[in-house]
């Protein structure tokens, strides 16, 4: 069926809350802020900046978003059905140009039972009265009806009509489970929007996780349906499977919107580059054969597909990859760039950077830049990923030298530096040479204050470390736990830059994500496991 009259869909990213809850994804401030840029560029409608009350530094990233944000986007603040979070949530929005309060409960009988343990009245009691409140410091109020897919229909209604009543301007429908089918999900949208008093004024969104790998049809189903917003993540990340993907949606409405009565502003050009800023942020790798942003997305290896395409693009490509920013990066750099031309550049890619940022880049930069004719814009997101995300180094690589073959036994010495500038070295053995390096960081990272000194270096030696190993799972140190370990190859040629990403687990469980590029595996390896490390011991210390 085409559509005569065509709605332009509001796009509600929530990369920097929802997405920030996916294991091992937490950001700092700086780091959001990188985000927050890009997401103006993709000139999505709404950024949900984070939870306020969940802590000072959410509380803060929300107050520092809205500033960047200006009027340019709606800049929205999660807060639970409780007067202390619609308070910290309109506090964070104090000085935004356009800000709203996300606020609500979950409304099914599971999630009334077993996790608020309150009835449909008190439910519906605190649904009105947290709208209420919300109205009270900001017109723009958005409420969640949590698990409303599996919320009986009868009991939905009547909450949702109370709070459109107290003041809603949006109501979000999530399928917080990803529980059901799209044209379930879809049918329940038109269901509310025929039977729902009040719902000709408001904004009906549409919020779909990923449990089922139906988020992104689900939420398509939605708009087909009559919703005017949909909620999504860069890359579908969040929660367990994830959120439905922003660029998934928004491709799917430029090539199907007279078929949707549908279209939205969102800048496709922009979607490559989105994708690899939260990949690397986050931790997150994406997969190759991710729709749209993979690394496979625009890859034809069967010889059919290859004559097909080389004849015509059409054949097996219904997207052109420029229109996605998906083109061949050009050529901009190289050993003989300066400075200027290098801030330029990275300036274009969305990294701002202060000259004291910009001369510790410079100089890695040169490093590579020597060892490559020519430096890509991924290169320069891979010393990115490493040296512009905010994070103060407690340990950093001084020197990394490796030993192995066969019958060789893998031996790593290293050389760090603490936050004081003071030297630590030592020397490990392991199953192979990545397994040898990061023992021996654990042995330095893990030594005992009372290690001896020798020519200005501190010595460490192997001991309760020395079981470390690389199987995910098995016990890293006496402080973490290797979860997860990647590498992939980020550049082009037989110089190309590898990339390793890790992630590291506490003694509570939280996950600690880290990331390293170099032309070497091993030290691209040893830089990621820093990274990781890095961040646990700091949050370690903020905890003591």
């Amino acid at each position: 069926m085409t559509h005569t009259s065509i709605r332009q869909i509001k796009f509600l990213d929530t990369t920097l809350r929802d997405g920030e809850q996916s294991p091992g994804a937490g950001m700092d401030v700086t780091e959001k802020l990188s985000i927050a840029r890009e997401l103006l560029r993709l000139r999505v409608d709404v950024i949900e900046a984070g939870f306020p009350a969940s802590s000072p530094g959410d509380f803060d990233s929300v107050r520092q978003v809205a500033a960047l944000v200006g009027d340019q986007a709606v800049v929205c603040a999660l807060a639970r059905a409780v007067a202390r979070d619609i308070e910290a949530a309109a506090a964070a929005l104090e000085g935004a140009a356009r800000g709203r309060i996300h606020t609500g409960l979950g409304l099914s009988s599971v999630h009334l039972l077993y996790k608020l343990q309150m009835s449909r009245e008190d439910a519906l009691d605190s649904a009105v009265q947290a709208v209420k409140l919300a109205r009270h410091y900001c017109d723009d109020v958005q409420f969640y009806a949590e698990d409303a897919g599996r919320t009986e229909r009868a009991y939905l209604q009547q909450v949702l009509e109370a709070v459109i009543a107290s003041g809603a301007s949006t109501i979000n429908v999530p399928d917080t489970t990803g529980a059901l089918l799209p044209d379930q999900y879809g049918e329940l949208i038109s269901f509310l929007l025929h039977n729902v008093r009040g719902i000709e004024g408001v904004t009906l969104s549409a919020h779909c996780h990923n449990d089922l790998g139906l988020a992104t049809a689900a939420s398509l189903s939605a708009i087909a349906a009559g919703a005017g917003q949909v909620e999504c993540t860069v890359n579908g990340i969040g929660e367990r499977a994830g959120n439905a993907a922003l660029e998934e949606i928004a491709v799917a409405l430029a090539l199907h919107g007279s078929h949707l009565g549908a279209c939205c502003a969102i800048e496709l050009s922009e979607l490559t580059r989105a994708s690899r800023l939260v990949a690397s942020i986050t931790g997150t790798a994406v997969s190759a054969n991710k729709a749209v942003v993979g690394a496979n997305a625009f890859a034809h290896s069967s010889g059919i597909h290859q004559d097909g395409v080389l004849k015509q693009r059409s054949t097996y490509e219904i997207i052109d990859p420029q229109s996605v920013g998906a083109s061949q990066s050009s050529l901009v750099l190289s050993a003989r760039s300066g400075r200027a031309a290098l801030r330029h550049r990275l300036e274009q890619l969305g990294y701002v950077l202060d000259d004291g940022a910009l001369d510790q880049l410079n100089t890695r930069f040169l490093q590579i830049a020597d060892k490559k004719s020519l430096v890509y814009d991924e290169d320069l997101e891979a010393l990115m990923a490493e040296y512009g995300r905010g994070i103060e180094s407690v340990w950093s690589l001084k020197i990394l030298q490796v030993s192995c073959g066969s019958p060789l036994i893998a031996t790593a010495t290293v050389v760090l530096n603490n936050a004081d500038g003071r030297e630590f070295i030592t020397c490990a053995s392991g199953a192979g040479p990545i397994d040898a390096t990061f023992k021996a960081i654990n042995t330095l990272v893990f030594a005992s204050d009372d290690s001896p000194e020798k020519d200005g270096r501190i010595l460490a030696t192997t001991s309760s470390c020395a079981d470390a190993a690389l199987e995910p799972g098995r016990p890293c140190g006496r402080h973490c736990d290797l979860q997860r370990f990647a590498v992939q190859a980020i550049t082009r040629g037989s110089d190309a830059l590898g990339e390793v990403s890790v992630q590291l687990a506490d003694a509570q469980g939280q996950v600690f994500s880290g990331r390293g590029a170099d032309g070497d595996i091993i030290v691209s390896s040893a830089k990621a496991y820093l990274n990781a490390l890095n961040r646990l011991l700091r949050a370690a210390a903020a905890c003591a």
